[in-house]
């Protein structure tokens, strides 16, 4: 190999190195599904309480995407989009504890996500669907949303197999149920 050669080659191995770790530094979405603990929309935060204490505090954005809750809601100029302390939320976030940044908040609910209670039957990652049979026996298929179908395929995923108990976080898009969310019971 010639010097030229291998001084490109050390360059480009240096390139592929950076690379590495600038993907490894791409901050991944989590969902986190609670009630809104606090609200400031001076300081553009929101801190969502889990099931079981824990606080979640993270900023939103002029691009924090908020679904379910309407522009005439109850108290909207006073809060975000009309979220306010109390609401029942999927929160998704990017970024460390502390430094998170929303990406997208639903509300779980009258006029939100609607929620569905079973087991699961079959989770097509590839297909990007979920199929869950409740107790009653009947079984829903939802489509999942990009979020919903990057949950399925890391943490959230572990352990959701067939015979899981769920629940499924849905709306209703284009005459299909599409999954924001859905976590073990």
């Amino acid at each position: 190999m010639t010097i030229r050669g291998m001084k490109v080659l050390v360059v480009f191995s240096a390139m592929l190195f950076a690379a590495s770790f600038a993907f490894a530094a791409q901050d991944v979405v989590t969902a986190v599904h609670g009630v809104i603990d606090k609200l400031d929309a001076s300081t553009k935060t929101v801190v969502v309480k889990t099931s079981d204490g824990t606080l979640h505090s993270m900023h939103f954005v002029d691009k924090t995407a908020v679904h379910g809750m309407h522009a005439g809601a109850e108290g909207a100029k006073e809060s975000f989009h009309g979220l306010k302390e109390g609401t029942e939320v999927v929160a998704h976030c990017t970024g460390k504890e502390g430094e998170a940044t929303a990406v997208e908040i639903d509300h779980v609910g009258k006029d939100g996500l609607k929620t569905t209670e079973g087991t699961i039957s079959k989770l097509d990652r590839g297909g990007k669907t979920i199929a869950v049979k409740t107790a009653d026996g009947t079984e829903h298929t939802f489509e999942l949303s990009g979020h919903a179908a990057e949950d399925a395929g890391k943490d959230i995923g572990e352990g959701t197999e067939k015979g899981t108990k769920v629940v499924v976080y849905s709306s209703e898009r284009a005459g299909k149920d599409v999954a924001h969310f859905f976590e073990k019971l």
